[in-house]
């Protein structure tokens, strides 16, 4: 409850509470903090009238429908769950995770996320909760192991995306987390497995659409791609794999490497997934020498790309 870090409208809120306020609230409990904010949730809603939910319904973009046909987004999905390597355990996430998920691993503000009343936060990237639980398992195996996780889930994100861009939307994620063996050969082969499984996607679901794998070294040449060079890189001629050289963009965010799916060409480009490594796995184990590579694909995209008449996905 520090009063350091509150934006100019939370300050304006607490001027308005009685003096002594914020250190009461700061002193209590969590369990009697969220005691007190679902009894308040508890009178707010008994006063909510039939109007106000349709009103509600209708205006706010957190609960309105996704704009998909959920019986081609279901076709999709399940062909990529069909390409799954063997090696890679799916996981159906919770919809909510622990509070922080995302903040205490990575560089993402809190205010992005949505936040519930039980110490909780709605998921808005399922490759941070794939992370722990990798991290989970990792703890479980020798250390010579190895774990490849990935899921298919609705994310809700608090930031405006923008006009007609929703605030929740399906993402099929993959996230690879070993030991490094030195020479960069781990983050190659963990590099080799998402790429490879990527082509095989889109291959599958996007013959005729143009899309690509772009590969970017983050950390000057990057050792993964170096040593992917010269081993374990994905078969080619499936799909491409461009190199992509200085690219900026997640930079606080993704270490070493990162990658980039794409389709269509100039200014019809549209994103369709991204990935890189991060550090998620190797602080929530306290182990400097783990390596967590994640990625993932908009599935609400690739029908889009599909169909260029469609509505748009997330």
């Amino acid at each position: 409850m520090s009063g350091g870090h509150g934006s100019a409208a939370e300050e304006r809120v607490w001027a308005r509470m009685p003096e002594g306020t914020r250190r009461a609230l700061a002193e209590l409990s969590g369990t009697e903090l969220r005691t007190l904010l679902l009894g308040a949730a508890r009178d707010r809603a008994a006063d909510v009238t039939p109007a106000e939910l349709m009103r509600r319904w209708r205006d706010d973009r957190f609960v309105r429908p996704a704009a998909v046909d959920p019986r081609r987004l279901a076709v999709v999905e399940a062909r990529i769950w069909q390409l799954l390597p063997p090696e890679v355990d799916g996981v159906e996430l919770s919809p909510v995770v622990p509070l922080g998920t995302c903040s205490a691993v990575g560089p993402v503000s809190q205010n992005r996320v949505v936040t519930t009343m039980r110490g909780t936060e709605v998921l808005s990237d399922a490759t941070n909760a794939l992370a722990v639980e990798a991290a989970g398992r990792r703890r479980r195996q020798p250390a010579g192991g190895s774990v490849h996780l990935a899921a298919c889930q609705r994310h809700l994100r608090a930031q405006d995306f923008g006009e007609g861009r929703p605030a929740h939307f399906r993402l099929f994620a993959l996230v690879s987390s070993a030991r490094d063996a030195g020479s960069g050969t781990t983050q190659a082969r963990l590099l080799a497995l998402h790429l490879g499984f990527w082509q095989k996607v889109l291959a599958a679901l996007l013959p005729d659409g143009n899309p690509r794998v772009h590969v970017s070294a983050m950390e000057g040449r990057g050792r993964a791609v170096s040593a992917m060079e010269g081993r374990g890189r994905p078969p080619t001629g499936v799909m491409p794999i461009v190199e992509e050289p200085g690219r900026r963009r997640g930079g606080g965010y993704y270490t070493e490497a990162a990658l980039r799916i794409t389709a269509g060409d100039g200014e019809r480009e549209v994103e369709l997934g991204d990935g890189g490594f991060t550090t998620w796995t190797s602080r929530l184990m306290n182990d400097a020498k783990e390596r967590c590579l994640v990625s993932c694909l908009a599935t609400e995209r690739v029908i889009t790309q599909d169909d260029p008449a469609g509505r748009q996905g997330g």
